[in-house]
């Protein structure tokens, strides 16, 4: 109980700053038009940055086989959640062309970045957690425009162009500035460069997830199907798969406790974006993001609290 009463002490202020989104629009203070803006500022700008600040001088990084299994669980574990919602989804009704390859995008991508983020900061407060969360993460972007992009769009070999995005780059100048010893190179008033500006990445992007549920909850006709498969499967049944890589897989502790976090987390809502421009069901992306963001407030303390039991980190 005491786990999970900390982890919703983490969770709150999360979701307190998402509340605060739908608020902002509905007085004017963040409008539709300031919202790409803002993005590829928070994209481009602010997350490179707080990777930076959080990677160099990781000595954990320096370890290639921690690397690689970091990056290689990030992306196996979205390839295997995928897959189970998509053979799930007929269960529901969903079939190809009716919104089964969306909802397993949807279903099997989790919200990786703005939520992981500050729960992992909260939870372990050790900046060597973080330099293998952005790790973790490049694996998940790395799934997320292969096999996401593939399964949405029909498309077999997609764009090299859709990797040169702020936060890729970023790690991997990262990781090639720590493999090479060089990473100490970096004069300290970029560090606080770096430092300064990351710590606008979270809020503001948490921000635009408000905006954003705000924006399309009242557009979409909820089916309670969705909902509620959306919550068996994002909820239930892939944080399995997390913590039981978690448990029995050989891994830094580091990355253990990554994953107990990354396996209680809601669907993603850049799904939204993905099914919008390359042929999904948008308002099955919809539904899933709000419906397991809110359920999440429930199931999230209970997931980490006893996966860290569980798992022993």
């Amino acid at each position: 109980m005491h786990e999970s009463l900390l982890v919703l002490q983490a969770a709150l202020p999360v979701y307190i700053v998402v509340a605060l989104g739908p608020l902002l629009r509905r007085t004017g203070a963040l409008t539709p038009e300031m919202d790409k803006g803002v993005m590829s500022t928070a994209v481009h700008l602010f997350f490179p940055c707080l990777i930076l600040d959080k990677m160099l001088g990781a000595e954990i990084l320096r370890d290639a086989g921690v690397v690689l299994s970091s990056a290689g669980v990030g992306f196996g574990l979205i390839l295997a959640g995928t897959a189970m919602a998509y053979f799930l989804a007929p269960m529901i009704g969903l079939k190809v062309g009716s919104g089964r390859r969306t909802f397993a995008v949807s279903g099997g991508l989790q919200n990786y970045g703005f939520i992981a983020i500050p729960l992992v900061a909260y939870l372990f407060n050790d900046d060597e957690v973080m330099a293998v969360l952005f790790t973790h993460n490049l694996g998940v972007e790395t799934a997320m425009w292969t096999i996401g992009l593939m399964l949405l769009s029909g498309v077999t070999r997609p764009s090299a162009r859709v990797f040169l995005r702020g936060p890729i780059i970023a790690v991997v100048v990262g990781l090639i500035l720590l493999q090479t010893r060089t990473d100490h190179l970096v004069p300290d008033v970029l560090h606080r460069v770096f430092s300064m500006l990351g710590v606008c990445a979270v809020p503001i992007c948490l921000l635009l997830v408000g905006t954003t549920i705000y924006d399309l909850a009242g557009k979409v006709k909820f089916d309670w199907k969705i909902g509620l498969g959306g919550i068996i499967v994002r909820l239930a049944l892939i944080p399995v798969l997390f913590l039981l890589a978690a448990k029995f897989l050989p891994l830094a502790v580091e990355l253990k406790q990554v994953l107990v976090v990354q396996a209680a987390l809601p669907s993603a809502m850049f799904p939204i974006v993905l099914s919008r421009h390359y042929g999904g069901r948008t308002d099955i992306a919809i539904q899933m993001a709000v419906v397991t963001t809110i359920a999440s407030l429930l199931t999230m303390p209970l997931v980490i609290g006893f996966g860290k039991y569980w798992v022993g980190v």
